[in-house]
């Protein structure tokens, strides 16, 4: 019933109509850059960059209302945090010498204390910022799907330019090294295609909830496939249609869209292995 009446309401409400298209054009290097994040287990990577992006969000919000800079968009303070935190783990962990657990963790925890401090400098209720935690795919404007479609662009040409590459990091990065494959760049791009889809995803299930529809679709899509682009392929469709689901499911009773997309890909993932585990 409630799905029903959501589709009827699509037809209505143009924010509705961007709702899906965001959900459309965020599935796509979801799909694709989670097959990778999956294959190399860095799903804890994912989450490091997905904490930081609030230290990217909350410096914007800070020059816009306490300075007048209104030119900065939030996504793009997202994506200069994000990339950052990416480069940060990827060069301290290469040059550095340390566990990359501990530069994640300190990252992590660097990112959401910068945040926390630019908030509480800007005088006001900071609402928008809850819906970047939490998730609020509604909320998506037309700009920020052209943002979104040029990362989609970024993501895509490079997947399709590096892929064999980025294949052989992921599975064996020794082997990889041997054959003349520039290891470090290709983890480099890695992390910052992790860093851009991160940036995706939190318009759409929030800071808190990224890693789980960065991961799960992709993990059920390893199930069916026995090549990357199947996989990739899988996931793209799995990614949307839990989007669109978790979508339609939260409009009727006014639930969160995030957490119910969250809760419909958990549950998702674990009908599954338990099938394929039966089967």
């Amino acid at each position: 019933m409630f799905v029903t009446e959501f589709f009827n309401a699509v037809s209505q409400h143009s924010f509705l109509q961007l709702a899906l298209l965001a959900g459309f054009l965020v599935s796509i290097p979801c799909g694709m850059v989670g097959s990778f994040v999956v294959i190399r287990r860095i799903s804890y990577i994912a989450g490091g960059i997905a904490h930081t992006v609030l230290a990217g969000l909350g410096l914007v919000h800070y020059l816009r209302v306490v300075h007048g800079v209104t030119w900065i968009s939030p996504m793009a303070g997202a994506v200069a945090a994000a990339l950052s935190a990416a480069g940060i783990i990827g060069w301290v962990s290469l040059n550095l010498k340390q566990r990359e657990d501990t530069v994640i963790g300190a990252v992590w925890a660097m990112g959401m204390a910068l945040g926390i401090i630019f908030i509480s400098m800007t005088p006001g209720y900071t609402t928008d910022l809850m819906s970047y935690l939490f998730g609020n795919i509604l909320m998506v404007t037309p700009s920020d799907l052209w943002l979104i479609v040029v990362l989609d662009m970024v993501v895509m040409i490079c997947v399709g330019l590096f892929h064999k590459q980025l294949l052989a990091v992921c599975f064996d990065s020794e082997f990889a090294t041997l054959r003349g494959v520039h290891v470090n760049r290709f983890h480099f791009l890695l992390l910052g295609l992790t860093a851009l889809t991160v940036v995706l995803l939190v318009s759409v299930v929030g800071i808190i909830l990224v890693i789980a529809l960065l991961t799960l679709p992709a993990a059920m899509a390893n199930m069916f496939s026995r090549s990357l682009w199947k996989m990739m392929g899988l996931a793209v469709v799995f990614c949307l249609v839990l989007t669109t689901g978790g979508l339609g499911l939260s409009y009727g009773p006014d639930l969160p869209s995030g957490a119910v997309t969250i809760l419909l890909t958990g549950s998702a993932f674990f009908i599954t292995a338990f099938l394929k585990r039966k089967s």
